[in-house]
């Protein structure tokens, strides 16, 4: 398993934004696909975002669409998750999530190895 470091959450307003990174301990990070995941309070963990490989494929959840931005550099064995525009439904813990299999997935029980979880506050 790899190791995965979160970072980048914080309290912003409605309509703000922020970037979220997700470090990897692996050089051999460009192997895995790389997901980011929320869990609100009260709430199952959901899926946001997903990105293959080599960043050439990628996948959101409906309601982020247009709003938030998966990529990766795998030089830096970093993820990142630009989320602009953010709602306060947007709140939660967000989770990075890394799989050795190739294929594209957003079930969570896919995903084999998981960072500490960097917590998003989208209030005023």
């Amino acid at each position: 398993q790899v190791q995965l470091v979160e970072s980048g959450g914080g309290l912003v307003q409605p309509g703000g934004s922020l970037r979220l990174s997700c470090a990897a301990s692996d050089r051999s990070f460009s192997s895995y696909v790389v997901g980011w995941f929320r869990q609100a309070p009260g709430k199952e963990r959901e899926f946001v975002a997903v990105i293959s490989r080599t960043g050439g494929a990628t996948s959101y959840r409906d309601s982020v669409k247009g709003r938030f931005i998966i990529s990766r550099d795998n030089d830096k064995n970093t993820v990142y998750l630009q989320m602009n525009s953010l709602k306060p439904e947007d709140t939660a813990v967000y989770y990075c999530a890394a799989r050795t299999i190739a294929t594209i997935r957003t079930d969570p029980l896919d995903f084999g190895s998981w960072g500490q979880g960097t917590q998003v506050t989208v209030s005023s």
